[in-house]
């Protein structure tokens, strides 16, 4: 009886909330003459604010036809528009800007939108050694990497020298398919510097402790070793991937995406991004300072958070001009 008086309670105050609200909204077109979509545009500046206000407005909408205009083709959006400006008995005439702002936040909602699925494409497609385009950017990777050691054999364990786990680095693109590869080979091609420092730093012992100290703590008997927070550069790119996945699909990128992309986000976008999520776990995993890879998860979740919570600004650009940066050269 009690969790069926508090549902009710609830559907109750859902009703009369969404009454009030659309009581609220004609009292003030009424007053300023204005519906919501006029209110933000003119009211609100161009970027991550105003889309995702634009969005809103449109998918909470009584209205079918302006429900769907979140998910028309590209093609089809000035005739959205118009349809828009019918529908709210705009005069374009008299109101020539919202037209334009509508246009640019639309071109950007449904872009993300076509994004994701262009993503999704690439993530459930199976890297295939028998398809040549997928050979040749995987070679084309390992160049860009290490142009100055040759692959000697396509079976090798030299790719364990990138960070693959095994002779054969197939096998490590299962969970995030060709997105792993695109990512990857985006990287080492357009920021090789950066890429280049990244793995050589990713393989570099944090600190040595020599056989005379270890024996003096009898931790070995006859060996030397290194405790390192050394990490597989090529695994953890593709665990990077997942990351940025997860937050395009979730919607977390918007913010990002609707600030840097003044029309509809693409691929090269969501490359850029992970491009500047590797170089900035990179740097955060030295400043967490981690006594071995078994406490990647943690950091990674910690990582995770901190991005999360930076989206969460409608003014953040995560990399609104990424270029490698001189510091992690020099670092």
């Amino acid at each position: 009886a009690a969790s069926f008086s508090r549902m009710f309670v609830q559907v109750c105050l859902y009703f009369y909330c969404k009454c009030l609200w659309r009581c609220l909204k004609f009292v003030v077109r009424k007053l300023t003459g204005r519906c919501e979509l006029q209110r933000i545009c003119y009211n609100t500046k161009p970027g991550a604010a105003r889309t995702m206000k634009i969005e809103a407005s449109l998918k909470g909408s009584k209205s079918k036809r302006l429900q769907t205009s979140v998910s028309v083709h590209p093609d089809a959006i000035e005739k959205t528009i118009d349809d828009i400006m019918e529908l709210k008995r705009i005069n374009p005439d008299i109101n020539p800007q919202l037209g334009i702002s509508l246009q640019a936040c639309l071109l950007q909602i449904v872009g993300y939108r076509n994004l994701i699925a262009e993503v999704e494409k690439l993530r459930r497609e199976p890297y295939d050694s028998e398809n040549l385009q997928h050979e040749e950017m995987l070679l084309k990777l390992w160049k860009c990497l290490k142009p100055n050691s040759p692959l000697k054999a396509r079976i090798s364990k030299q790719w364990c020298e990138i960070g693959f786990q095994g002779d054969d680095p197939k096998t490590d693109f299962r969970g995030m398919g060709l997105l792993g590869l695109y990512n990857l080979v985006y990287f080492a091609e357009w920021d090789t510097e950066i890429a280049q420092q990244v793995l050589s730093d990713s393989l570099q012992p944090k600190y040595s402790v020599s056989y005379s100290v270890l024996k003096d703590y009898k931790l070995f008997t006859n060996v030397a070793a290194s405790f390192s927070y050394s990490y597989s550069f090529a695994i953890v790119g593709i665990n990077i991937t997942d990351l940025a996945y997860n937050l395009l699909v979730s919607g977390a990128l918007k913010t990002h995406f609707y600030n840097v992309a003044p029309e509809a986000p693409t691929l090269t976008h969501f490359q850029q991004t992970f491009c500047y999520l590797m170089h900035e776990f990179h740097k955060f995993w030295i400043e967490e300072d981690p006594l071995d890879i078994m406490e990647f998860n943690r950091v990674r979740e910690k990582f995770h958070k901190r991005i999360l919570k930076q989206l969460q600004n409608p003014e953040m650009a995560l990399c609104p001009h990424f270029a490698a940066s001189e510091s992690l050269v020099n670092m």
